[in-house]
């Protein structure tokens, strides 16, 4: 066992392990690329620094990244999604350094992520992009012996883009996050359910019958909207893009501004990528009782100091629920801390969607060992033939079977002389 780790205990290891193999029964396409990546070894030899949500699922995409040949090292990627047995099991039987507590402070989680930059990484996996940015920022001596990494969220491939944008990045990134099988499943279902089970367990509120303001109508907002609505809630929906926005509306939601939705809702869920989706504007209109949380990757979508400075006192009142008492006397609730409450309350996406989500990371990975010296210092998406044949591979897992064109077909779709 390594002796390089820091985790809450190591005797939760037989727990985490229970808790690992019952994720894995839903995920039969890491299974697949684990088995060929155990043949082929297309990672051996190399470094792989990962920066992820420390989860049974995840512990599940290392042992297929190990299964390839990779030393891989963990670090979580927010300091509450953390599940502690979990990191115990991937030290105790895997023997990989793993870097991650749950309610560690923000000093503990950025030792944690350059713990993982002293490995010396030729590959880098981001969810969120603090890895990379710490890397740009303060460890980039590095740099020259990094091959190219992979990036898992929305918020981290924005973040990269800019990056790339402004020439500052120094090799190249794969967003994960816009493969089909990744934003159009993990996204929408997997921050869907995940979020409004979050929310559950933080507040035991019965949804039926209240107004739940969603911030955002991305592929994570639409699946929150929907297990909304399906849960019995009056949803209203905010937006900044009027396309979303109509989208939104012709979906069957009531859309309009957030001012206007602050004075009427009963439970606030952001999950834009921004800052100050709540502010204190809102704040001052919202009804005494609401609840806010969000399902952003950081903790600034909702203004915490903002509110902080309109509070006379601050009391926890559940295990992932503080209560703000303001100066009026109304009561808002704040639930997870502000950070991703799916994880922070609850226990994050469910295994099948991560399955994919997972998939893309490894075979994103064996791309970047393959090509990493014909692509430049950019942000890629992942290629579409990665894409197809994960969707191929989850369909069979299911026993799900589709058509084929026969070649008439094939030939018609490239013809362009056939008409009517």
């Amino acid at each position: 066992m390594s002796n390089n780790y820091d985790i809450k205990d190591i005797r939760l290891a037989e727990k985490g392990r229970f808790r690992m193999q019952w994720a894995a029964r839903e995920m039969p396409v890491l299974d697949l690329i684990e088995a060929r990546f155990a043949k082929e070894r297309p990672l051996d030899g190399l470094r792989i620094s990962a920066c992820l949500h420390v989860t049974s699922e995840t512990a599940n995409l290392m042992r297929v990244l190990q299964a390839g040949g990779a030393d891989v090292v963990l670090t979580a990627s927010n300091p509450l999604s953390t599940q502690d047995d979990v990191a115990a099991t991937l030290v105790a039987h895997y023997e990989m350094p793993v870097y991650a507590i749950k309610g560690e402070n923000n000093a503990t989680y950025y030792q944690h992520i350059k713990a993982a930059l002293d490995f010396k990484p030729h590959i880098t996996m981001d969810d969120g992009a603090d890895l990379v940015s710490t890397l740009h920022k303060e460890r980039r001596e590095l740099l020259d012996g990094i091959l190219g990494g992979t990036e898992e969220t929305t918020t981290g491939v924005i973040r990269l883009r800019a990056m790339a944008h402004d020439g500052e990045l120094m090799f190249p990134i794969i967003a994960v996050n816009d493969a089909l099988t990744k934003h159009l499943f993990d996204n929408r279902y997997g921050t869907g359910q995940s979020t409004l089970d979050g929310v559950i367990r933080a507040t035991n509120v019965l949804i039926a019958g209240k107004r739940v303001v969603v911030a955002g109508y991305g592929w994570c907002s639409r699946g929150i909207a929907s297990r909304a609505k399906g849960l019995g809630g009056n949803v209203i929906v905010t937006e900044i893009d009027p396309l979303k926005a109509l989208e939104a509306v012709m979906d069957g939601f009531r859309v309009m501004p957030m001012a206007e939705a602050a004075a009427i809702g009963d439970i606030f869920i952001t999950s834009t990528g921004d800052i100050n989706v709540l502010d204190k504007q809102h704040f001052a209109t919202m009804r005494s009782g609401a609840i806010m949380a969000n399902s952003g990757h950081f903790n600034v979508e909702i203004n915490i100091p903002e509110l902080e400075k309109m509070t006379v006192e601050v009391r926890r009142v559940r295990e992932f629920l503080d209560e703000y008492i303001l100066a009026d006397g109304r009561r808002l609730y704040l639930a997870g801390e502000g950070r991703l409450v799916n994880l922070a309350a609850a226990e994050g996406h469910p295994s099948a969607v991560m399955d994919m989500s997972f998939a893309n990371q490894a075979l994103a990975a064996e791309y970047m060992v393959k090509n990493h010296k014909d692509l430049k210092h950019m942000v890629y998406s992942v290629p579409e033939a990665i894409d197809q044949n994960i969707a191929l591979l989850k369909l069979a897992a299911m026993g799900v079977k589709i058509d084929v064109l026969t070649p008439e077909q094939a030939a018609y779709l490239n013809e362009w002389r056939m008409g009517t």
